[in-house]
């Protein structure tokens, strides 16, 4: 079963960890930065694949076990070959942007409950979640991108139009400025922040509750809000697109060099402080 092999693989990166039949953990574990790359892909296509599949689950809760990092960006160590030669997933969207879609569209209820840095990947899932919960001590979330001269691929243009307005959308994505969890709850980019010691017992605590309920009414009304709320799949297929052919230009390339040569994927402080150091490739 896919449970059975994010949970026994020595090399997972993203496991299942059932409180019980319908109440499930996702944990990411991908030390030291949680960076999602291209063998990460097949990790959350198993769970996703799980959810859409299982027929007890109602409530699934994203989390990290890496101090500091809820998950970040994409890998530039493998080669973009790497990525760009897997085959579209089922919805015909490529990899990431097909699991982030069908993520929205199951009926499980999906909640991010975010710690430390969401770069990225990372935003771009909390984004797809249903729902996005974060401590208000050190929560950082970014799309960093326009700093490394890329254009994000995940969905975050058309996701955070919807959910922040267009002015406050375009204020994450051309600025690449770390937003944290006060300020995100603010603006609509998570639902609620908390002080760190109270976030696990609120998010158990709904979590636990929605898994008390009725699945075929919870599948319903999530259903019939997505109706409402869901951007088509011919919005979100350009943007993996405009990555890819970011990835390939001239400045792309010099920045993420630049960056590497700082210390990105490998430097604590580069990627705690991603928004900092991008800002300094440009003075």
């Amino acid at each position: 079963m896919e449970i059975e092999m994010a949970q026994d693989s020595a090399h997972a990166q993203i496991r299942i960890e059932p409180r019980s039949p319908s109440y499930w953990r996702i944990i990411i574990d991908n030390p030291p930065f949680n960076i999602f790359g291209p063998d990460t892909m097949p990790q959350l296509n198993a769970v996703v694949s799980a959810l859409e599949t299982d027929p007890h689950v109602k409530v699934v809760v994203f989390e990290s076990a890496v101090p500091g990092f809820f998950l970040t960006h994409y890998d530039f160590v493998p080669p973009l070959e790497a990525t760009t030669s897997m085959p579209p997933g089922p919805t015909g969207l490529p990899p990431l942007p097909d699991m982030l879609v069908r993520l929205g569209r199951t009926s499980v209820i999906s909640i991010a409950k975010i710690r430390g840095r969401a770069t990225g990947v990372g935003s771009e899932l909390a984004l797809a979640s249903d729902m996005r919960f974060a401590s208000n001590e050190g929560t950082l979330l970014s799309q960093w991108e326009i700093g490394a001269a890329l254009v994000p691929g995940g969905g975050p243009m058309t996701r955070l139009s919807r959910m922040i307005g267009r002015g406050r959308a375009l204020e994450v994505l051309v600025s690449g400025n770390d937003i944290d969890g006060p300020l995100a709850e603010r603006y609509g980019y998570v639902n609620r922040s908390f002080p760190d010691n109270e976030l696990d017992d609120f998010v158990d605590a709904l979590a636990t509750r929605i898994a008390s309920f009725d699945k075929q009414s919870l599948a319903a009304i999530k259903q019939q809000v997505n109706t409402q709320t869901l951007p088509p799949d011919s919005a979100v297929a350009p943007e993996w697109d405009a990555f890819i052919a970011s990835v390939g230009r001239p400045a792309a390339q010099e920045k993420i060099s630049q960056l590497m040569e700082l210390g990105l994927q490998k430097n604590h402080d580069v990627e705690a402080r991603l928004g900092y150091y991008t800002g300094t490739l440009w003075r």
